[in-house]
Parts: structure tokens; sequence; C-alpha cells
């Protein structure tokens, strides 16, 4: 009985989430992963790399993580201004998350060349095409979302 009313719970909690995120919370999610992955394969990789991890280097790792989210949340709140701005002049802008996604979608590339770089320092032998097109996905998104 416990089981099922977890289930329900955590079902409606995710439908919630979802619900409000719409675009955004496939992202999330994924980050959210990423980042934990992340930082287990960084401790791992630092006795590979001869490092010491240090309370300082765990604290710091996790300040970079709640960057990260304070960065999405930036691209919220400008979201929100432009949705705003549109609306006070006449504008029905449709599209809720558009700069919150692009910044998540960044960060997940960084994260995962990151989690490939522990990856290769651990030892793991990978497949010569990962890397390349993780910084290429990267890169096309750093280069369709420039100002000029």
């Amino acid at each position: 009985m416990k089981l099922e009313r977890f289930k329900a719970i955590f079902i409606t909690i995710m439908s919630a989430a979802f619900a409000y995120l719409g675009v955004l919370a496939v992202p999330v999610f994924a980050l959210v992963a990423l980042n934990f992955t992340d930082y287990i394969t960084g401790i791992v990789a630092s006795k590979y790399r001869q490092e010491h991890v240090t309370s300082y280097k765990g604290i710091r790792g996790i300040c970079k993580k709640i960057g990260m989210w304070i960065l999405i949340g930036v691209g919220w709140l400008m979201d929100r201004m432009i949705i705003y701005a549109g609306q006070y002049i006449g504008l029905d802008i449709k599209i809720p998350f558009v700069i919150a996604t692009v910044v998540a979608v960044w960060l997940i590339c960084n994260e995962i060349i990151s989690i490939l770089e522990n990856l290769l320092d651990i030892g793991v032998a990978m497949p010569p095409f990962l890397m390349p097109l993780a910084k290429a996905i990267k890169g096309q998104v750093e280069d369709k979302t420039k100002l000029e």
C-alpha cells in the first residue's frame, strides 16, 4: 500500500513539474542527472589524476553546480521579462522558456564534456567520435545564439 501511495505522489509531482516546465522539463531533469554524474566521476577521476580531494574542492564543485542553476534562473527571468514586455506592447508570446532552455542545453553540453574528460582520466575506453561530437554540439548552441 505504501509503495502505491509513493508512486501516486511521485507521478503527481512529476506531472506537475512537466506541466509547468514544458519544453524546459527534459533539459532540467537531464541536467540534474548529469550534475550528480559529473560530481561523482570527478571525485573518482581525482584519484587517477593524483589529486587530493579536499572539502574545499568539494564545496567549490557544489557551488559551481549551484551557479549553473542560477544561470538557468537568470534565463527564466529573462524569458519572463520578454513575455512581460511583449504583453505591454501588445504581443502575445507563446513560447515560455526559450532562453532558459538554451542555457540548460549549453550547460548539459558542458557537463557531458566534463563527464567524458573524467572517464578518460579514469581510463575508460572511449569512441573517438564522442568528445568531438559533444564539443561540436556545444559549439552549435553557441553559434546559433550569437548576437552580432
